[in-house]
């Protein structure tokens, strides 16, 4: 989370940064710009000065020799050109500005109009482009020539760059600053946030002993910690008030359930007539089917509490589950089959895997009208197939609520609660148990994580 708000933070640093300097960089290449424009016009403005006089005295040898001069002096060639375009001087051999179509229309202004050219350059660092200047010598219609200049700008945009630098230097001095007091102002922030989701995590695999930290953070981190360890506590003293009344309903109903059950069975030599001795069968049967419920519902409620998972080698636990398997599908005439890869490792369950695929299997053997149930797996998933009556689409939906039963099973012994609890404790251990039509019959899959090489159904 600190990273998460370091990268939310730092680009908007960046962009607030960037928003402030881009203008003042802009600025910079203005100025730079300006400032070499103006030295080079003041130059060339000199020239035309000279020039004028020159050409009115047809004495052109001295300002030839200055431009020369300049020239080596400065590197920036300097040209004299006739109303006719015709090189009057230059400052090296073979210099003729006028080759350059950007030349040519500024020379077209000064001498046709005897105005000064604006510019045509501005000192981008990437913009490797010469700046020309041209000054006509004269005034209005009795402009007679014009002095060029032709300046190497590799020094203007070194310049740029180099304050482009130092602007950069200076604004990632405060932006890192920010950050440095950010890491830590962020870290005393976020550790609650850390220490509160340790703690939600302990309690939701059925850790009520955990606490938040109600100490460290800003005021409000602290008050949610104090309202997250007052709510653990209120869910704390409700599950040890569930559990102690599921003690409680143990102790006083076992002992009047089993007494009914004697009192029943007692009756068993008094009962006279066949319409007696049905009811008094019946009577029987709901005593017994009391009990069943009673005890898988103290079952529920012990398992709801336990939350902790742990690896199971599958070959363990066929060894000792699969005879109890095929006992009861010898007794009920079923073929059992068993085709699972060997070294299979799975996370159990609360409760164990064994009692799941138990519950499963029964179902499938008691239930499902079948010949032939197979156990059937691979990595990270386990499948109990039978061939039997199967469950259409909303008997798959509902039969993993609790009670439910089918409209064909409601004179079988059971209570409707086994695939249901058996469900949650897959999904207590982050799996599913889902079903679907195997065509015919039912396919109950169990899909868990695979412990051994880590991968996940």
């Amino acid at each position: 989370m600190l990273r998460r708000l370091l990268v939310i933070t730092v680009p908007l640093l960046v962009a607030l940064v960037a928003a402030l300097g881009i203008p003042l960089a802009s600025a910079v290449v203005q100025r730079e710009t300006q400032t070499t424009y103006l030295d080079r016009l003041a130059d060339a403005s000199r020239f035309a000065s000279l020039a004028e006089s020159a050409l009115q005295s047809d004495r052109l040898e001295a300002l030839s020799q200055e431009i020369r001069r300049y020239d080596v002096l400065y590197d920036v060639p300097v040209a004299l050109v006739s109303a006719d375009r015709r090189i009057l001087l230059a400052s090296e051999p073979g210099f003729d500005p006028a080759d350059d179509p950007a030349v040519t229309k500024a020379l077209d202004t000064a001498l046709n109009g005897g105005i000064r050219p604006e510019p045509d350059y501005t000192g981008w660092p990437w913009r490797t482009g010469p700046m020309v200047v041209v000054e006509p010598v004269g005034r209005d219609s009795e402009v007679v020539a014009a002095v060029v200049t032709i300046s190497q700008t590799g020094g203007l945009r070194t310049e740029v760059l180099r304050q482009w630098g130092l602007m950069a230097l200076v604004g990632l001095a405060p932006m890192l600053a920010v950050v440095a007091a950010a890491w830590p102002m962020s870290r005393w922030v976020l550790r609650p946030v850390s220490k509160l989701d340790e703690a939600t995590a302990a309690v939701a695999q059925g850790n009520l002993d955990v606490r938040a930290d109600e100490v460290g953070g800003p005021p409000e981190l602290r008050r949610l910690a104090r309202s997250f360890n007052t709510m653990v506590d209120v869910v704390g003293r409700a599950l040890n008030r569930q559990r102690a009344f599921v003690a409680d309903a143990s102790h006083q109903l076992r002992n009047p359930l089993a007494s009914l059950r004697l009192a029943v069975d007692n009756l068993e030599p008094h009962v006279e007539g066949e319409h007696a001795r049905e009811a008094h069968q019946i009577a029987v049967e709901e005593a017994e089917e009391m009990g069943r419920v009673l005890d898988t519902l103290l079952a529920a409620t012990r398992l709801d509490s336990a939350r902790q998972t742990e690896p199971v080698d599958i070959d363990q636990l066929l060894a000792t589950h699969t005879p109890a398997w095929q006992a009861l599908a010898s007794r009920a005439e079923v073929e059992l089959r068993i085709d699972l890869p060997a070294g299979l490792t799975m996370q159990e369950p609360p409760g164990g895997l064994g009692s799941v695929l138990d519950e499963l299997v029964s179902n499938a053997i008691r239930l499902s009208g079948g010949t032939e149930v197979r156990v059937t797996g691979r990595p990270g998933e386990l499948h109990v197939v039978d061939n039997g009556e199967g469950l259409d689409a909303e008997e798959r939906e509902l039969a993993l609520q609790r009670f439910w039963r089918a409209t064909r099973h409601q004179n079988v012994a059971g209570t409707g609660m086994g695939l249901a609890i058996c469900a949650e404790l897959i999904e207590s251990a982050g799996g599913t148990l889902t079903l679907h039509d195997a065509g015919p019959g039912l396919d109950v899959r169990v899909a868990l994580s695979a412990s051994r090489n880590g991968t996940s159904a």
